[in-house]
C-alpha cells in the first residue's frame, strides 16, 4: 500500500487572488489535518499527493463550492487521470462504467477531454473523512493513470 505525503502543488503563495471565492470550511478541515494546498483560479483547493517510493505525484482538487441537491450540500473531490483522445480512454468507456459500478465511493467521469476520478460527498464530512476522500481519489486516479499510460505522470 502506498502512503501519500501531501506537498504544495506549486510554490505560489496561498494568498494569491482567485477569481472565485473558496469555502473557508474546507480550508479549516484541510489545515486541521496538515494538508497543504493552494487555491486555483476556480476557487478549488489544489493538493499534490506525493508517492515517494514510486517517484510519482497525483493532483487532487476539493471543490471550493458546494452544490445543493434536495437539501444535501454536496462537495466534490476530484483527480485528473488522463486525456480522452491521447490516452485512448474512449475505447475503455464501458470498462470504466463497469468498474464504477463496483466502487464503494467515487466514479469515473469525463469533463472536456479529461478523465477524472470523482467523489461526491455530503459537505458535513469532518476533516479526517475529507482527507480519506482525497487519498482515495488520488490512489484510484494514479493507479488508473499507470494502467492507461504506463510511466507517464501527467497529473
Amino acid at each position: 500500500m502506498r502512503l501519500p505525503i501531501f506537498a504544495l502543488a506549486c510554490l505560489l503563495p496561498l494568498a494569491a487572488s482567485s477569481a472565485h471565492a473558496s469555502d473557508a470550511s474546507v480550508k479549516s478541515r484541510l489545515e486541521a489535518r496538515g494538508v497543504k494546498y493552494e487555491i486555483d483560479d476556480d476557487g478549488d483547493y489544489k493538493i499534490l499527493i506525493s508517492y515517494k517510493a514510486e517517484k510519482r505525484t497525483q493532483l487532487v482538487f476539493v471543490s471550493g463550492a458546494t452544490q445543493s441537491v434536495k437539501g444535501f450540500q454536496v462537495r466534490e473531490v476530484f483527480s485528473p487521470v488522463g486525456r480522452v483522445e491521447e490516452d485512448g480512454i474512449a475505447k475503455q468507456a464501458l470498462a470504466l462504467l463497469e468498474e464504477s459500478r463496483s466502487m464503494k465511493i467515487g466514479a469515473w467521469e469525463v469533463a472536456d477531454d479529461v478523465l477524472y476520478f470523482v467523489i461526491k460527498l455530503p459537505d458535513t464530512v469532518d476533516a479526517t473523512q475529507l482527507e480519506a476522500a482525497i487519498e482515495i481519489a488520488a490512489q484510484n486516479a494514479d493507479d488508473k493513470e499507470i494502467e492507461l499510460s504506463g510511466d507517464k505522470d501527467a497529473f
